[in-house]
């Protein structure tokens, strides 16, 4: 049961990062290391990812 928790945490994470780079930064380019890019998207993302996720779906489904 832990486990499937995990995998739940990870997916959910993995969508609030897709999520980011559809919505928020989408069209933006972004200067900085790496490092900093990919933590702040995937915290961004991990803390809005309820927010983000439905509306990121819903541009991928209408194509804008």
């Amino acid at each position: 049961m832990e486990y499937m928790a995990l995998v739940l945490v990870i997916i959910y994470m993995a969508a609030g990062y897709w999520a980011m780079g559809r919505t928020i930064y989408a069209n933006k380019i972004r200067i900085g290391t790496w490092e900093n890019l990919f933590w702040r998207r995937l915290c961004l993302g991990a803390a809005l990812g309820f927010i983000l996720i439905p509306i990121a779906i819903i541009k991928s489904i209408s194509g804008k």
